[in-house]
């Protein structure tokens, strides 16, 4: 089936990730990338920078996007899908704007955007579309021809984001000693947020409590959970947790968080917790220190065994579902018939963003939406 592997009308992909320190010199000027415009003082800032002094001033993301970059292109190669891959970061190295000028001199027009967030957030959708259409601002400023981007749909119920993560979960399960596995805990994880921003994320339509945020994450965390006790033979409790919270101690934000709900279920005589950090797409930052450090040490700190199953990564099964997700959204473009691959109860998300879906708190040109001023 020649039309199979057809990505018309696109020339590229684009990677779109947070961007991470490399080393020691560089964990203060990277915060301050992330953190421009919220007016966070230095002390904070070098407080936040310890938990990449205790790696080396390293954050494992951007190598964790390059064993990515190969595995998609891995993929692509070997399924006859002849579409260039490339990298932008929003906060370091290679930056977003550097990196679209290189496409466009390369001579790209129509460009897909794979985001490195599978859910509906302002933080993680419509702030990396903000991030596009600054540097589009910046591009046509100097005179370059802009091209066309497009943001790939949500991914959090696709099969091959799923399955590693099923996987990863039955394997920290029989990690476990066997005589406390069956009665075992998951804890899913997840970036919390603001109540405020989870409430009003995904489409107006469906804004409520906890939005989109917090209903893709449920979806998720069931799919895997109802996977898990077919192919096991037992029944697991579990719910959806939060960790990785910085904002001030007077707003409301997704709770319970993670060593909040470890001392939890310990105390409700829990014998044992598995740790299944869906909200993330690779093994960076915030899964390193505020799992396998903190939450780590708050386990050992109460007796109570736990693992943590591994995120999806460069799994070939994910490399996949992207080369899937790119040839569905350029079918849609070409205006044919598609069957998307979305598992459970809310379906296939959104091609395009809608007017008002995951607003800022002050509103910001956005591209890749309904709304784009560089349609």
């Amino acid at each position: 089936m020649p039309d199979a592997l057809d990505a018309t009308p696109y020339d590229a992909l684009l990677l779109l990730s947070f961007g991470g320190p490399e080393g020691p010199d560089d964990v203060i000027p990277f915060l301050e990338n992330v953190t421009r415009g919220r007016g966070i003082p230095k002390e904070r800032l070098k407080e936040v920078g310890e938990h990449y002094f205790l790696f080396g001033g390293v954050s494992p993301i951007n190598d964790q996007n390059r064993a990515l970059l190969d595995a998609l292109r891995k993929d692509f190669a070997d399924h006859g899908l002849g579409l260039p891959i490339y990298w932008g970061n929003r906060n370091w190295a290679p930056y977003l704007t550097d990196t679209l000028r290189e496409m466009v001199t390369d001579g790209h027009r129509r460009i897909l955007v794979l985001a490195t967030s599978a859910y509906a957030s302002y933080s993680g959708c419509r702030q990396y579309r903000e991030n596009l259409a600054d540097s589009l601002a910046a591009l046509a400023a100097e005179g370059v021809e802009l091209p066309r981007v497009d943001k790939l749909r949500h991914y959090f119920n696709h099969e091959g984001f799923l399955e590693p993560m099923i996987d990863g979960v039955i394997e920290s399960l029989a990690d476990l000693p066997e005589d406390v596995r069956d009665g075992a805990h998951i804890a899913f994880s997840t970036h919390s947020i603001p109540t405020a921003s989870a409430d009003t994320s995904g489409p107006v339509e469906g804004h409520g409590e906890g939005g989109a945020y917090v209903a893709q994450h449920l979806d998720t965390a069931r799919l895997i959970a109802d996977a898990v006790r077919e192919r096991t033979g037992v029944e697991h409790p579990w719910r959806l947790v939060y960790q990785s919270r910085s904002g001030a101690p007077h707003i409301p934000w997704l709770e319970p968080d993670i060593c909040d709900h470890l001392e939890e279920r310990h105390g409700s005589g829990a014998p044992a917790v598995v740790i299944a950090p869906i909200g993330f797409v690779s093994d960076h930052m915030e899964v390193l220190y505020d799992l396998d450090t903190e939450a780590k040490a708050k386990a050992e700190e109460l007796g109570l065994p736990m693992r943590r199953s591994a995120t999806v990564g460069d799994d070939p099964r994910f490399a996949a579902a992207v080369r899937d997700l790119v040839l569905e959204r350029a079918a849609v473009e070409r205006g044919q018939e598609v069957t998307p691959c979305a598992l459970g109860a809310l379906g296939a998300d959104h091609n395009v963003c809608p007017v008002g879906c995951c607003p800022a708190r002050a509103a910001k040109p956005a591209a890749a939406g309904v709304d784009s001023p560089y349609a």
